[in-house]
């Protein structure tokens, strides 16, 4: 078509400079609010496993506990499926809210593990996760295959949980933290890869700065649950 005759603004045109560019402005957002979103965690953890009041409220009350519960799993499908109607304040509220509860419930590793169990978990969770990701985001292979596979047992290994919770079997709970490491582990990649499609297909910033927030989010559940699977594993000769 021939803009120059006719009184029509030409659509916009992003080159891949710009693309490339947006992508990168996205992940960093993504870090860094998965960032916040782990400090807000541990800080609520560790504030609630210091007060013995505090963890007589949080899991002393069958009402509480279970709220909690149904309230994290509640958030985590009802954010990104109503993500475009909400503002995108409220969708960074709400990680934060998520986050917080997300402490509160891992309050008790501090007093079922020994503090150098933890942080010596920790590190290794952040090495592994950071070299998955950054093998996510610069890979050429599509994974998206693979993270269909990795839905598909991450239900598979939710009703092992539950199942294990009746048979209380230590083999059988060796066995599960063994596949939630390998699980989490190749869910960080495909995550990673997933997010920074997601950046470089929508240039909106309204709609990108949510995808940051939902991709920070992606990220933090998988680096929360990596490190508990790896702190059972690490920790089965450290509790007190």
């Amino acid at each position: 078509m021939d803009y120059k005759n006719q009184n029509i603004t030409p659509p916009p045109y992003y080159g891949q400079g710009a693309v490339v560019s947006q992508t990168n402005a996205v992940m960093k957002r993504v870090y860094v609010r998965m960032f916040v979103g782990l400090l807000i965690s541990a800080f609520c953890a560790l504030g609630v496993a210091s007060s013995q009041g505090a963890m007589a409220f949080f899991f002393g009350n069958q009402l509480m506990f279970w709220g909690m519960f149904i309230a994290m799993i509640a958030m985590a499908w009802i954010l990104p499926a109503r993500m475009q109607k909400m503002s995108t304040a409220t969708v960074l509220l709400l990680f934060c809210v998520f986050s917080a509860l997300m402490g509160v419930w891992i309050a008790p590793i501090f007093i079922v593990y020994k503090l150098g169990t933890i942080v010596y978990t920790f590190f290794i969770t952040a090495g592994t996760f950071g070299a998955m990701s950054v093998y996510g985001y610069f890979t050429k292979s599509d994974l998206s295959k693979m993270g269909t596979y990795l839905t598909m047992a991450l239900f598979g290994l939710m009703i092992a949980i539950v199942v294990n919770l009746f048979l209380k079997s230590s083999a059988m709970d060796w066995i599960i933290s063994i596949v939630g490491v390998l699980l989490f582990v190749g869910l960080t990649a495909w995550d990673t890869q997933n997010v920074k499609r997601m950046a470089a297909a929508n240039l909106d910033p309204q709609l990108t700065d949510k995808l940051a927030t939902m991709g920070a989010m992606n990220l933090y559940l998988d680096f929360i649950n990596l490190f508990l699977f790896l702190l059972r594993i690490f920790g089965g000769g450290s509790r007190d």
